[in-house]
């Protein structure tokens, strides 16, 4: 009978598929190199991703793997498996992961896509996310009770020393066997499965080798500095790990749904797309969705780090996490609780976090022979000094195990993840997101952004910026003009509308309104017949004073577009309208121009509305380019050495986001193209893309203390015990010692990201 194998093989090519398990328990390189180590090992695994960060192992394989297998051998390795599901290959980071670029220009079938990525990672988000705290307080983890048990072995093994001495050696033995053994037997594990030179090998042969030489007081301290190292180092890898999940723990657990004419309580999780939901002020919304009626002051803070309340009413997009104000609201819901804003984010930052840097991939390669080395290096200390200059076995061999201790690359290899893992966490909880530590790195090096215009720079949508009256006061131009605008859903008559809100206007009743085919709109108020619409329709209907055509090609020449409004005969007065900048666009700007970055506008839109708002913000701007124009103009500045920074709205802007060192996609939450681009800005704020520029440079400046940090502490360690200064005991807080400080190092990042 043909195996499973053979039956897959006659059956065509193996397929290959990713499964990403999230496992508790790994919180330093050590643990990530023994499940790397094992899992790659089994036929059919074609890739393994471990990232302590986010507590996850992502295994690519084909079909032949039984998923459940490769959960039993992580197990077997000391850790424990918590959930597992099938991961969404198409959110594979771009461009700077470790898969690949893929391909980004096929933009049209992005968004189509999406939703079944969505639906990959569904199954797996729904029963992974609610094991993020699985791990409980540290005094009740598995870790916990063992460093506990052994501390307490080694104070019952002193007191026993001094009430009775002759049984003091075999009482500190037995202490050390409660820390020793489940070490030991982890070592032999993680050698049975690939990876010979684990700490906790080092740290066996140390405590074995020093109760040889009879050092068994110190062996057992050592052991037990050992435990809680480890437990410290778990306690800091949960911190990092806790930052992003904690983004999850925004969203409330129940919501208010109204059904058949009344309210009920439902889980927020089983809410579905186009349910409506009641929000009272005070409540957490439960869910993305639309304000279907109500207006209330809604606080972003939780999400985006918008420190200001925003005013939302009907048809504003509320996010799940946030928190209602002042006014009752009703919601739309427009996105189940796996797809919303907040679920997406920690996905992101999630698949992100996987993706390595590639200083971390130098720094991984190098930890490969730096081990090994230092195990040489303390076998030589051991033995050459007594055999060829006569010294004595004793000391040179204490010392050799000492410089076991110091040989584990721990601090070393956490250093660079560690502080991507904060930095990417810390720009996330602000909207800032990064797809992988390359595009992290990448930030920082950018010399000029090129930045789209409408949507980007500007705000997308046209403002009313002049009201000029002339047979009419300025209040009855826009009342009337409004008039005859409601009710439509134009760009432009929004713009009238809003501005008539603002300033108050009257908006009267409209008879006979009818709109003219690319002329504009007529009607009649109190029987006075009205025409609003384009200076050459107006034109064609009165002659336009001279005082109004001067009036109206100044303004076209700022980039305006200009309405006229006829009352009977009369020009009764001109509104002009134009996409206005977003009110932080000059100062993101000098933001980046004081951290040396240029910046550049690239836009498809007419030359002469591109020059009028480049020349208010202070910047370059090349015009009327279609997108293939864009991408060329990226490849023209690379050529000239630049590092570039394409900044789009993720729409039309694929072949230049694909193009650019770092595309950043600006957008509004749900809506956002974040398959298009490296980084996003969820909140299309100007400023942020310099926030993301100073984040990138202080993440690469704390990996640099971080390495400083753990080779610093070896090297002097190294020397003093050498030199005999220091022995077992502080070799081993050099090490986990070194690992703790470069972790809270990092960790200054996440508070840091207040201020990024």
């Amino acid at each position: 009978m043909p195996s499973a194998a053979e039956e897959k093989t006659e059956a065509g090519p193996p397929k290959e598929q990713r499964t990403r398990y999230r496992v508790s328990g790994m919180d330093c390189a050590s643990c990530a190199a023994k499940i790397d180590n094992a899992l790659r090992r089994t036929p059919g695994v074609a890739d393994v991703n471990v990232s302590v960060p986010a507590g996850t192992v992502t295994v690519a394989h084909d079909d032949t793997v039984v998923p459940a297998a490769l959960a039993q051998k992580i197990k077997t390795l000391g850790y424990k498996v918590t959930g597992q599901g099938p991961a969404d290959v198409a959110a594979s980071p771009s461009k700077s992961g470790d898969h690949g670029h893929h391909d980004r220009d096929d933009h049209d079938h992005a968004h189509g896509d999406h939703d079944h990525g969505a639906e990959a990672t569904a199954g797996l988000h729904g029963h992974m996310h609610d094991h993020g705290a699985a791990e409980g307080p540290w005094w009740r983890s598995q870790r916990g009770l063992l460093t506990i048990a052994c501390g307490l072995a080694l104070v019952a093994a002193y007191v026993i020393g001094q009430l009775v001495p002759a049984t003091e050696r075999w009482a500190f033995l037995a202490a050390m066997a409660i820390g020793l053994v489940p070490i030991a037997r982890r070592a032999l594990v993680a050698a049975r499965f690939g990876t010979p030179f684990s700490i906790e090998m080092l740290m066996t042969i140390a405590a074995v080798g020093a109760v040889i030489i009879g050092a068994t007081e110190e062996a057992a301290m050592v052991v037990f500095l050992f435990l809680v190292g480890e437990l410290l180092e778990g306690v800091a890898a949960g911190r990092a790990r806790a930052s992003i999940q904690g983004l999850t723990k925004l969203v409330p657990k129940t919501a208010l749904l109204e059904r058949d004419g009344r309210t009920e309580e439902v889980q927020a999780e089983s809410l579905a797309v186009g349910s409506v939901i009641l929000v009272r002020p005070g409540d957490r919304v439960p869910a993305d969705g639309e304000i279907v009626s109500g207006e209330s002051a809604v606080d972003e803070a939780p999400v985006t780090g918008e420190s200001v309340p925003k005013r939302k009413g009907v048809d504003d997009t509320v996010f799940a996490g946030t928190i209602n104000g002042d006014g009752a609201l009703r919601v739309r819901v427009t996105a189940a609780a796996q797809d919303n804003t907040i679920s997406r984010i920690v996905r992101l930052v999630e698949e992100a976090q996987e993706a390595k840097a590639p200083t971390e991939r130098f720094i991984d390669r190098f930890s490969r022979y730096y081990t090994p080395a230092v195990l040489v290096v303390g076998a030589l200390v051991a033995i050459v000094p007594p055999l060829l200059f006569g010294a004595p076995w004793g000391e040179w061999v204490y010392k050799g195990l000492a410089i076991l201790l110091i040989g584990c690359p721990c601090a070393l290899v956490i250093s660079t993840p560690a502080a991507i893992a904060a930095g990417l966490s810390a720009g996330a909880r602000r909207g800032l997101l990064m797809k992988g530590g390359a595009v992290l790195e990448s930030l920082g090096k950018i010399t000029i952004a090129a930045f789209d215009k409408t949507g980007t720079l500007t705000e997308g949508r046209p403002k009313v910026t002049d009201v000029i009256p002339m047979a009419r006061s300025e209040r009855e131009v826009l009342s009337l003009a409004a008039a005859l605008e409601t009710g439509s859903s134009h760009p432009l008559a929004t713009a009238i509308l809003a501005k008539a809100a603002e300033a108050k206007a009257p908006i009267p009743p409209a008879a006979n309104g009818a709109a003219v085919g690319g002329k504009g709109v007529t009607g009649s108020v109190g029987g006075v017949s009205l025409f609003l619409g384009s200076p050459k329709a107006a034109g064609e209907k009165v002659a336009l004073p001279p005082e109004a055509e001067a009036r109206i090609a100044a303004l076209q020449e700022e980039g305006k577009t200009v309405s006229v409004l006829l009352a009977g005969d009369q020009v009764a007065g001109l509104i002009a309208m134009r996409d206005e900048p977003r009110p932080d666009a000059k100062a993101g700007l000098e933001a980046l121009k004081k951290a040396g970055v240029e910046a550049v506008m690239v836009t498809g839109d007419n030359r002469r509305t591109a020059q009028a708002i480049a020349a208010g913000l202070g910047i370059e701007p090349r015009a009327e380019l279609l997108p293939q124009d864009k991408q060329a103009i990226v490849r023209e500045l690379q050529a000239q050495g630049q590092v570039v920074a394409k900044i789009g709205d993720g729409i039309n802007d694929a072949p230049g986001l694909a193009a650019a060192d770092v595309g950043i996609a600006m957008g509004g939450g749900t809506d956002v193209a974040l398959e298009t681009a490296d980084a996003a800005v969820l909140h299309g704020r100007v400023t942020d893309v310099a926030r993301m520029v100073r984040l990138s440079r202080d993440t690469m400046a704390n990996i640099r203390q971080n390495i400083t940090i753990a080779l610093g502490l070896k090297a002097v360690f190294l020397v003093t015990t050498i030199l005999g200064i220091t022995g077992l005991w502080p070799a081993i807080l050099a090490d986990t010692g070194a690992t703790v400080l470069v972790t809270a190092n990092a960790m200054r990042l996440l508070a840091a990201g207040g201020r990024v």
